[in-house]
């Protein structure tokens, strides 16, 4: 390829609305337009007007904008060749528009894409309790229940707040880690990300907060899914969006900006999880994220050692646990650029476009090579791309990002489901989930029978001395033994 054909990423954008009136606050096209807007504007160049790619990734605040292509192209007057919106609002959304761009841009099938998106949960919120008082809105579980409940759904396993704890507590096993040494980790990132956004203008909450703050339950930070609290956990109640613009150094150079705006894209892997946590391999381990990571940095002669700043996705703190170990990140050494979806903000699908914004402005500012990694869905879908101040020799476009075959190769068997055992089995992973007030609300255990099939238990919050042993820090309830037995409706967990 020639550095004329290379694609580079030219203005960022970001934009956080903060109505004192969340009811009449902007809602998502207005905030992707107005972020598209602010792109343009850092890339000191007329750019919309000449655009020929729109790469949308999907919104759920507004649920009668089911397509915001159309709506956006209109409100930004223009009508480029070539839209795309992501097929859901999927975590790994912006880095697979990104590597979308990128790849078109290098082949030549475009030459200027503008990609963004948006969330404005805070209006949808706050109109939604105008029309029925007392509501409050959890886009994420109520998209869940309006599907037919599924076999894990029937089980309290229906939003990823639900399900993120199981990897959580089968990763601390398999480290070996007691509860205390497996929250001091989860302490640690998440301060490191409160002091992160605390330094970014373009964060929602900007405000550090101590280890010992985020692991401590307490009135402003209450339990929600066993072991995580508020303070754990994505910030969806925002109005937030970003933008990025990607073109050639070709089409740069004509146009006139300036090379201290450009950020040289490299190659990206993608690779995913089957779709229902139910039919994973594992808990403590993911091959999909595995692969996404570790050929990203193949693909582009990146080391782990040659990255000088990463956004390692977290919606929930067992993400970039697993990720950091893959590249040897330090638990102490900030894993964010943007501040993790607590204090950044969590916009469903678009935290990573914040991310893709916050990494190029460090870049412009301090030079390197960056690593961006996006997890989407119940810890399913995975997308990690590299981007450096510099260009990238390694990189090719275009080139596949498509890497599920390996994944595939590279996880283990799943096991089968016994959805009515009753009987003898063991603790595979586990959670507890919480009430408003903070008292738990059930219990639900991941279990294998001694066949080797997995199955799952309720435990109702009648079973007090149940749901204290789950949650008692000094012994890890994974590889326990105990009994499933009949209930009504749903079979129940007891400890041997």
């Amino acid at each position: 390829m020639t550095l004329d054909t290379l694609p580079i990423i030219v203005g960022v954008g970001q934009v956080n609305d903060r109505s004192g009136d969340p009811a009449s606050g902007l809602g998502p096209i207005d905030l992707m337009a107005a972020a598209l807007r602010a792109a343009e504007g850092d890339a000191g160049a007329a750019l919309i007007d000449d655009a020929d790619f729109l790469g949308i990734v999907q919104q759920i605040s507004f649920r009668e904008i089911r397509d915001a292509r159309e709506p956006l192209a209109t409100a930004l007057g223009i009508a480029p060749a070539t839209t795309l919106q992501s097929e859901g609002p999927n975590g790994d959304s912006p880095v697979m528009l990104l590597n979308e761009a990128a790849n078109r841009v290098g082949a030549g099938e475009c030459r200027i894409a503008l990609l963004c998106g948006a969330e404005a949960l805070r209006t949808a919120a706050a109109r939604a309790a105008a029309q029925e008082p007392g509501r409050r809105v959890d886009a994420t579980r109520e998209a869940a229940q309006r599907r037919e409940p599924s076999y894990a759904q029937q089980y309290g396993l229906v939003a990823p707040v639900d399900v993120y704890p199981l990897y959580e507590n089968a990763l601390r096993a398999s480290l070996g880690q007691s509860f205390a040494e497996a929250q001091r980790e989860s302490g640690r990132i998440w301060s490191l990300f409160s002091e992160v956004a605390a330094a970014n203008p373009h964060a929602w909450i900007r405000k550090a907060v101590s280890a010992a703050e985020v692991v401590t339950p307490s009135e402003n930070n209450r339990p929600i899914a066993f072991p995580y609290n508020k303070l754990m956990v994505a910030n969806s109640s925002v109005n937030q969006g970003a933008a990025f613009i990607v073109t050639s150094v070709g089409e740069a150079r004509r146009r006139g900006i300036s090379e201290d705006r450009w950020i040289y894209i490299g190659n990206g892997a993608a690779a995913h999880e089957p779709n229902s946590p139910l039919q994973r391999d594992r808990y403590d381990h993911s091959a999909s994220m595995a692969v996404s990571i570790r050929k990203a940095l193949e693909l582009n002669a990146v080391r782990p050692a040659d990255l000088d700043a990463v956004e390692l996705y977290s919606c929930f703190p067992c993400i970039p646990k697993l990720a950091r170990r893959l590249i040897d990140w330090p638990a102490d050494r900030p894993a964010t650029v943007f501040g993790g979806l607590t204090f950044g903000g969590g916009p469903i699908g678009n935290y990573m476009s914040h991310a893709v914004a916050s990494m190029a402005d460090r870049l412009r500012s301090a030079g390197g090579t960056g690593l961006l990694f996006a997890n989407g869905g119940y810890a399913t879908h995975n997308h990690s791309i590299v981007v450096s101040s510099r260009p990238i020799a390694a990189a090719t476009f275009p080139r596949s990002y498509d890497f599920q075959a390996e994944a595939d190769a590279q996880r283990g068997p799943i096991p089968p489901l016994a959805r009515e055992h009753v009987g003898a089995a063991a603790v595979e992973s586990y959670t507890v989930l919480y009430r408003r007030d903070g008292s738990p609300r059930a219990g639900v255990v991941v279990a294998r029978t001694p066949s080797g099939e997995r199955t799952l238990a309720h435990v109702p919050a009648s079973e007090g001395e149940t749901l204290r042993q789950l949650v008692d820090p000094g012994a890890d309830p994974v590889g326990r033994a105990g009994t499933i037995v009949a209930g009504d409706p749903l079979r129940e967990w007891r400890f041997a």
